[in-house]
């Protein structure tokens, strides 16, 4: 019987890909809570009422939101980390012919990753200057791109993937992965000047892999 239900159990793609769109909605949404807004005293009977540390004009406000553009940058890579994650995981979805339950763990495992981005890129928002939230960041990074390259090769072992699946699939996957993660080294080396310069570079990056154009079918990946 247990036999039967290891042979059954998450081998549905779609309902696969339906968890982790809602985990991917949810980690996107989380982000933007690390955001908060400045708080403008108030006034009540013409008397100000000051609470402390709160602001007294626009000028003042002006100054408030300033710190926040290093925050804004924080999450702008938060949430094209999570884009080009989702965009890495549907692209091998949409290539497996089904599921089985190792794949599925595997996804899973990814997931659950992909569920602590928001406390990583809080993190690094939060201790922008310390190497350690960088260097937290970028292992973030890189495990969640070996699970993705695990579970490919995983899905061609099994033979999970779908016939008409491009050719060299795995390949391009790894040699993706492999890139992205020696230029990510490469901004976390950066920081040994300044880790703000890191983290702008590591913008840079994720914005360059979203928005450039892909010669062929098999960059998606």
């Amino acid at each position: 019987m247990s036999t039967i239900y290891h042979r059954v159990a998450g081998s549905s793609v779609h309902r696969l890909a339906a968890i982790s769109d809602g985990i991917f909605a949810v980690a996107m949404t989380l982000l933007v809570l690390d955001l908060h807004v400045p708080e403008l005293g108030r006034l009540r009977s013409g008397q100000p009422l000051w609470a402390p540390g709160s602001l007294h004009g626009e000028g003042q406000l002006l100054h408030a939101l300033l710190p926040l553009a290093s925050r804004l940058g924080v999450y702008l890579l938060g949430f094209l980390t999570l884009g080009m994650f989702w965009l890495g995981q549907q692209a091998q979805l949409d290539h497996f012919v089904r599921s089985d339950r190792q794949l599925t763990w595997l996804h899973l495992a990814f997931l659950g990753g992909i569920s602590l981005m928001p406390f990583s890129t809080s993190l690094l928002a939060e201790y922008e200057a310390y190497r350690v939230a960088l260097l937290v960041y970028w292992l973030h990074l890189l495990v969640l791109g070996l699970l993705l390259l695990a579970s490919l090769r995983y899905a061609r072992d099994a033979g999970l993937v779908r016939a008409d699946a491009p050719d060299g699939l795995v390949e391009a996957a790894r040699r993706r992965i492999v890139v992205a993660q020696l230029l990510y080294v490469g901004a976390v080396l950066l920081s040994v000047v300044s880790t703000y310069l890191s983290v702008a570079l590591l913008v840079l990056l994720q914005l360059n892999s979203a928005v450039a154009p892909k010669v062929r079918p098999l960059n998606r990946f």
